[in-house]
């Protein structure tokens, strides 16, 4: 496979929104993908330089679509999908969900053997291993989101450290969009050159938390941070407050996104003409050998304030 290393900039009617703040067209550029046969090396110092690779094709592709399939057939029950579509395509209802069982089917689809097999698939662990230089470690609280079309849903910009303080900081969020994931249907933008900010933001923290208790200063609800460890959810204003532009990316299944602890990204509001779910996964590595924060020791479950 031969991945150019330049793309073209996001298509000019292109329009990022979230949280009721439209990004400006010149605040806007291309994520730059990698093809992972350029070699670990490679793609490391890309990684140390940039604060993200952006790895193409680096699972099978039709192993992806299966498992986003396989996801929709266990939440069709809720209301979620419009009937008479292949799961795989993960149509929209327009109306009618039962949110409460939602819920409960996400938390119990985390839980499962598939998703645990689809987050430790041998690619990928072989890839991580290589990558941190050792026995790779994944971490158990791992999460999955779906976001309906025309919704306001989206993440605020933030960087992952402020919600895994309780271990090392060489950790490597591993960001997989479970299907084709085009930029207007809201996936994850990365804020150019943010890890330089993120490190300065953290050091100032660190600063400033020496009246906090142990427990308040690795938790991202302590009195020195934005409420529940945001930091901004407007992004027109954080692209011109740090004069950088929001990098965004027409995503494809089989594609992974690794990013540094450090890095600020977001998501936008799912504009999909055609109604489809957006569904991802972000799940955390490191070296088996580092220090683990014990609070992501659990699964994942709503309200478990991290």
């Amino acid at each position: 496979m031969s991945i150019a290393t330049n793309v073209e900039a996001p298509k000019a009617d292109l329009s990022l929104a979230a949280h009721g703040r439209t990004i400006p067209a010149e605040r806007l550029g291309p994520l730059q993908p990698t093809d992972p046969a350029i070699g670990i090396d490679a793609i490391r110092h890309r990684y140390e330089e940039d604060g993200y690779v952006w790895l193409k094709g680096l699972l099978p592709r039709s192993e992806v679509i299966d498992f986003r399939r396989w996801v929709f057939s266990r939440l069709a029950k809720t209301g979620l999908l419009e009937p008479g579509h292949d799961f795989a395509l993960g149509i929209a209802a327009a109306e009618g969900v039962d949110w409460s069982l939602a819920d409960r089917r996400l938390m119990s689809i985390v839980r499962s053997a598939a998703y645990e097999g689809f987050c430790a698939q041998p690619p990928l662990v072989r890839f991580m291993d290589a990558f941190l230089q050792g026995i790779s470690y994944l971490h158990k609280r791992k999460l999955m989101r779906y976001t309906k079309p025309g919704t306001a849903t989206a993440t605020p910009a933030h960087y992952d450290l402020v919600y895994l303080r309780g271990g090392t900081s060489r950790l490597v969020t591993a960001w997989i969009p479970i299907g084709d994931v085009p930029a207007e249907m809201g996936g994850l933008i990365y804020l150019e050159g943010s890890h330089a900010i993120g490190r300065g933001m953290e050091a100032e923290f660190r600063r400033r938390s020496g009246d906090l208790s142990p427990e308040e200063r690795i938790s991202a609800y302590n009195s020195h941070m934005a409420e529940g460890g945001w930091v901004s959810k407007d992004l027109p204003d954080m692209a011109e407050r740090f004069n950088a532009r929001w990098l965004a990316a027409d995503y494809e299944a089989g594609d992974v996104v690794l990013h540094s602890p450090y890095m600020i990204h977001a998501a936008t509001t799912n504009q999909d003409r055609a109604g489809r779910l957006r569904l991802s996964t972000d799940i955390r590595f490191q070296n088996v050998d580092d220090e683990i924060d014990a609070r992501w020791n659990n699964h994942w479950s709503l309200g478990d304030m991290l």
